[in-house]
Parts: C-alpha cells; sequence; structure tokens
C-alpha cells in the first residue's frame, strides 16, 4: 500500500528556520506590524482597563477613581479647546482669492477705497463692482457669509439676506447692480452706486443677531 506522504520533502531544523526567516522578512509582514501609536493606545487602554477593575478598584479606593476620571475629563476638555474644530479666521477668509469670478485678494477697506476712487472719476460701472466686491469681500472678512466656490452676486445677497433679513430688498438691488454692469453692460448712475454705497454702510455696522434659547 502506498502511502501518500512517501515523497514528500521534510526540511531538517536548519531548512525550516531558513525558510521562516525568509518568509517572515517579506514586507507584507513589516507594513502588518503594530505602530508605536498602536502599542500607545493599548497600552493606556490596559491601564485604564485595569485601574478600573474590581480588584484595583477596591485596592485604590473611590476616591482616587473619581480623581483619575476628573483627571482624564480635563484632559479631554483641553484637547478639545486645543485641537477642536477651529473657526475659519479673518486672515483665513482673505486668503479665499476668487470672489465673484476675479482672482483678487484685496480687503474689503482696499475694495471699497478703490471704488471711492472711481466714483470721484466719475467711473460709475466700475465703482459699482468694486462696491458690491466690498460688500462681499466684508461679509466675508466677518464670517458671516461662507458662499460657495464661484458664487454668484445674487447667490452672496441670498446668504447676506438671511442673517439680515431687513437688508433682504438692498442686497438683491445691489447684486442686480453689480449684474447689470458686470455682464449685461448696462451703465451705473450716480444714483444706483449712491444706493449701493449706502447698502455697503450699514451693512459695515451690522452685526448678526444672537439667537437665544
Amino acid at each position: 500500500m502506498i502511502r501518500p506522504f512517501d515523497d514528500l520533502f521534510v526540511p531538517d531544523g536548519d531548512d525550516a528556520r531558513r525558510w521562516a526567516e525568509e518568509e517572515l522578512s517579506n514586507p507584507r509582514y513589516a507594513d502588518a506590524e503594530p505602530s508605536w501609536f498602536d502599542y500607545l493606545a493599548r497600552d493606556i487602554g490596559r491601564f485604564i482597563g485595569n485601574l478600573f477593575s474590581s480588584d484595583n478598584g477596591a485596592a485604590v479606593g473611590p476616591s482616587a477613581l473619581v480623581i483619575v476620571c476628573i483627571l482624564i475629563g480635563a484632559a479631554l476638555i483641553v484637547a478639545l479647546i486645543v485641537w477642536g474644530r477651529p473657526r475659519r479666521s479673518r486672515s483665513v477668509a482673505r486668503a479665499r482669492t476668487d470672489l465673484l469670478g476675479v482672482d483678487d485678494d484685496r480687503s474689503a477697506a482696499q475694495l471699497r477705497a478703490e471704488a471711492e476712487r472711481s466714483a470721484r472719476a466719475e467711473d460709475w460701472d466700475a465703482a459699482t463692482v468694486l462696491r458690491f466686491r466690498a460688500i462681499a469681500r466684508d461679509l466675508l472678512e466677518r464670517d458671516i457669509i461662507d458662499p460657495a466656490p464661484g458664487a454668484t452676486a445674487q447667490a452672496i445677497a441670498r446668504e447676506a439676506s438671511a442673517v439680515f433679513p431687513d437688508e433682504s430688498a438692498p442686497m438683491r438691488s445691489a447684486a442686480t447692480a453689480f449684474d447689470d454692469v458686470r455682464y449685461l453692460r448696462h451703465p451705473a448712475t450716480p444714483e444706483s452706486y449712491a444706493a449701493l454705497a449706502a447698502t455697503d454702510e450699514r451693512l459695515r455696522s451690522r452685526r448678526p443677531a444672537v439667537v437665544t434659547a
């Protein structure tokens, strides 16, 4: 009777060790090894688990457990304060250079001043475009609006109106004045620019209402 394993090669101790070393040297085993962070998290988890086990809980006493809980809670609060979800700062807001289809990193104050210079030169078209961009930039700098990239003047007006409902009509008019000049080539007038500038001045002094529970 033929035994099925008679032809198998059985390595000796040296061969088996060499094969094992060659196999373990494969990069896939190194990639699967835990990182230092994995080891640290494991050790912390074991420490906390052992600390709150029934045996150690009786040994350290309830007061020590309360202190440990307070320390852990304090550490979490500090981590949340330091590394929590950051608010977009004014400098970051100004870093968004795309504004109403133009790559422009000027601040609201700079755009407003340039609009006034154009108005003094009676270039009402340039003054209108610049003044509406000043409105949009000012709202961005103060984190009042957060429009999507490529937002239109009307989209910005809608966002501003959601924060300042009583300015809905003036903001729609301001956006329409911008679109008329920028895209429809309708000439602006001193009166239309004056209304736009008045809207800008009102919004500059406004702050979003604080909603209370």
